[in-house]
């Protein structure tokens, strides 16, 4: 049953200055690893390199990161995974932009949805709140806006057949939880809409040991308050939480909180997400895999380390290249030519369907091997020699 943090007297330990809410880290990024590869190959190459795991360890790295992963040149020990909701588990972020627009256009106010992007991920108050301040809305009651949000969202984004949950989000809580790892919501949006999205999205709240929403905190993401408290209920270290995020506020309360993050590109570019550092980036929840939380991933942890000659090395010891110029992983090869063999099967069934009706297996083999068929016996006769020569020629194709 799914756990609901009540309290507004929630003693955190707060950051002082905005400096405190990201960690500074000196990272060098080399440049990728560069695989020449056929066309055939391209979609897998990168994956070539990167699928092996033990080949992080061997790695040498310069990289200054606070968290269990950088200093032990390891991922390190996950226990709990916490979630973000809005463009994380639910694809909510545009629908609630909408939502925003038209409440200021009952105040006769025009915003466009790219006027709310800055205030992604920090709760509701300061979603509608930041938008009335660069606009000049004077008199601007927060508390009221946020009531008359909730009911054009509630009516008009978050039903069941609305589509707004992310494909994938609940296989990966049933694998998170299937691994014993304990799973939580942290979300800056009041607990009003993380309820309807969930049930729009069809996440049942019993799914999570605790749901985290903003109803009980002053100090909303970026401040790291949100996710050391869901920390704290788990009863799980934050070095031993991973969050999945969306909004760079999402990722710099991770940061401040010392946990390790995935982002997701679902709300912003690469390069707005790559600013906050996340541990590594990937399209949506439907492509964060448990790899990835549990190992730093196929392509995730080790993107860090693209650039190492040792991985380098080894991508190419486990590559090979066949006649043309093709280059893939040994096992793209048996993959893809096993693809082959069947392919060439099917093909040959579907032409000959009508054959392999009547067909026995020793036929089909002689017919598959090239075996030379005998040559029907061509006589004038009565209708029972006709059926003893077919008899007598199918004999001759088995034997």
């Amino acid at each position: 049953m799914a756990t609901t943090f009540e309290t507004g007297r929630f003693n955190l330990l707060r950051p002082t200055a905005s400096k405190q809410l990201l960690f500074s880290s000196s990272i060098k990024r080399p440049k990728p690893v560069s695989l020449h590869s056929s066309r055939f190959f391209h979609c897998r190459s990168k994956r070539l390199v990167l699928t092996q795991r033990f080949a992080v360890k061997a790695c040498v790295v310069n990289v200054e990161q606070k968290n269990v992963a950088a200093e032990s040149g390891e991922w390190g020990k996950v226990s709990a995974v916490l979630f973000d909701m809005d463009g994380v588990l639910c694809n909510s972020e545009e629908p609630s932009r909408k939502a925003g627009v038209d409440l200021f256009a009952e105040m006769g106010i025009e915003v466009t949805v790219d006027d709310f992007v800055p205030f992604t991920g920090t709760g509701e108050a300061n979603f509608l709140g930041g938008v009335a301040s660069v606009k000049g809305v004077k008199g601007f009651d927060t508390e009221a806006a946020k009531k008359r949000f909730f009911e054009i969202y509630l009516n008009k984004f978050a039903k069941p057949d609305s589509g707004i949950g992310f494909p994938g989000a609940l296989e990966l809580i049933s694998q998170c939880k299937s691994k014993g790892l304990k799973v939580a919501v942290a979300s800056s949006a009041d607990r009003v809409k993380v309820d309807a999205n969930l049930a729009a999205a069809g996440l049942p709240l019993s799914m999570f040991d605790v749901i985290v929403s903003a109803d009980a905190f002053e100090n909303l993401k970026p401040a790291p308050d949100i996710f050391l408290a869901a920390s704290r209920i788990l009863n799980v270290p934050p070095s031993e939480c991973i969050v999945i995020e969306d909004a760079l506020a999402g990722v710099q309360a991770a940061k401040a909180a010392q946990m390790r993050c995935i982002a997701v590109r679902t709300s912003l570019s690469d390069e707005v997400l790559e600013s906050a550092e996340p541990t590594f980036i990937r399209d949506d929840i439907g492509s964060v895999s448990l790899e990835d939380i549990l190992y730093g991933g196929s392509v995730g942890y080790n993107e860090r380390m693209q650039g190492s000659e040792t991985l380098n090395n080894f991508a190419e010891s486990s590559s090979a290249v066949l006649a043309g110029g093709l280059q893939g992983s040994r096992r793209d090869i048996l993959r893809f030519g096993s693809l082959g063999i069947a392919i060439s099967c099917l093909i040959f069934t579907l032409s000959n369907w009508k054959a392999m009706q009547y067909a026995s297996p020793k036929a089909v083999w002689n017919q598959l091997f090239g075996v030379i068929q005998p040559p029907l016996e061509q006589k004038d006769s009565s209708r029972y020699d006709r059926i003893q020569q077919f008899v007598n020629y199918i004999s001759d194709l088995e034997s």
